[in-house]
């Protein structure tokens, strides 16, 4: 299994490589490309990867990915960077997300006919973005900075800040008090090791005579993911966390080091994400789809993406400096990615009542995200490339980190 799943991954990164220059002008997607390959490689079409869902395989590559993500997100938007612009990003964050989710467990409730608990859940699951899927919005020096600033920043930090989120709601509905202590227990590692490790490790290199030669100075931001990657499995602290607090950590303590791993560390979050993708569409089956899934699970999942986000945007940013057409495009830029791939799946091994259905709906609202945020980035950028892009004030229009969170 591991030799045809890396045959079929190194073939279908060639041809997305290859199409890559297309794909940026069109709507073509290299997303899509390996969604759609996984599927059609998967167990439900062709058979030639025969994955499941408890596979060690599937659970370990989602989280390695997760991990890369958020330790690049937090490489992004370091504490500077916060202070700098956060006016527009805090309140996509602190009051646009809350409501999402909101409007998300109460259509999963009265829609998709969940329990209460089940219907915040899933919504909690769903409420994270990933603009990688809208690559040629965040991407494109003629898209408003104010924009792909609120887009980035915001995908940076609503991983880590959902994560908690998911954990305790997890924990509730697995109904034992015990696992409440244990995760407080490892949210709290987590965070540990993931501001000590890097902080310590800045600490040294400022010493005289411990200095990283120029060619290998992406491989000390590189040495402290694993470092801190392995602390939390050795310890069984939250790694998920300890990735987003050592990414700001480090940008934080040592900007240098963000400058030098920004394209190493963009090309391995890269590679690994696409990796999940390819698993993720192995997952996914006709009868998945179409027999599994309910009429109202339909219904839920089209809603989450056409009401629950562009509701919550447009309550969170009224009156703000964006125009019209910038704050529309923020709006609809939420698409789902891989943290509620990783979330999906961490609830689906946790055994909880309706396990199998809550993941069943992140999968849906995942894949439909997928399709339609990633086949609509390069029309819309279009349309905004006439925006002006100095229209802003300075605190709210600073330029961003580029890339994808």
């Amino acid at each position: 299994m591991g030799t045809m799943l890396l045959l079929c991954f190194a073939a279908l990164l060639l041809v997305g490589v290859l199409v890559s220059e297309v794909a940026h002008r069109t709507v073509l997607s290299t997303a899509v490309l390996f969604l759609v390959g996984g599927i059609v490689l998967g167990p439900g079409v062709t058979g030639v990867l025969a994955l499941e869902a408890g596979n060690p395989v599937v659970s370990t590559l989602a989280e390695l990915a997760l991990f890369a993500v958020l330790f690049t997100d937090g490489m992004r938007v370091g504490l500077a960077d916060l202070r700098e612009a956060w006016r527009l990003p805090s309140r996509a964050l602190l009051l646009g997300m809350p409501i999402a989710l909101l409007i998300m467990a109460v259509l999963a409730h009265y829609v998709a006919g969940l329990p209460w608990l089940a219907a915040f859940l899933v919504a909690a699951v769903l409420s994270p973005t990933d603009p990688v899927f809208a690559a040629a919005i965040v991407g494109r020096e003629e898209v408003p900075r104010k924009l792909r600033h609120i887009l980035n920043v915001e995908s940076g930090v609503n991983d880590g800040l959902a994560l908690p989120v998911v954990l305790v709601l997890l924990s509730f509905a697995s109904g034992t008090e015990a696992s409440g202590w244990t995760l407080a227990e490892e949210i709290a590692l987590g965070i540990g090791i993931g501001v000590v490790v890097p902080w310590v490790v800045v600490k040294l290199e400022s010493l005289p005579g411990l200095a990283a030669t120029r060619n290998l100075e992406p491989l000390v931001a590189t040495s402290v993911g694993l470092l801190v990657l392995a602390l939390c499995l050795a310890t069984h602290a939250n790694l998920f966390l300890a990735a987003f607090a050592a990414g700001v950590t480090l940008a934080t303590t040592g900007p240098g080091f963000r400058e030098e791993f920004e394209q190493f560390g963009e090309l391995i979050s890269e590679l690994l994400k696409l990796a999940a993708i390819l698993v993720f569409g192995a997952l996914i089956t006709p009868s998945f789809l179409f027999e599994e899934i309910s009429l109202a699970g339909w219904v839920f999942a089209v809603l989450a993406l056409l009401v629950a986000r562009p509701l919550a945007l447009l309550v969170a940013l009224w009156r703000s400096s964006m125009s019209p057409r910038v704050r529309a495009a923020a709006m609809w830029f939420g698409p789902k990615g891989f943290a509620s791939v990783v979330y999906g799946l961490i609830v689906l091994e946790s055994g909880i009542d309706l396990a199998d259905e809550l993941y069943h709906l992140v999968a849906l609202v995942v894949v439909l995200s997928i399709l339609a945020h990633s086949s609509t980035d390069v029309l819309i950028a279009r349309k905004l490339v006439s925006e002006d892009r100095d229209d802003a004030p300075a605190e709210a229009d600073a330029p961003g980190p580029q890339g994808s969170g």
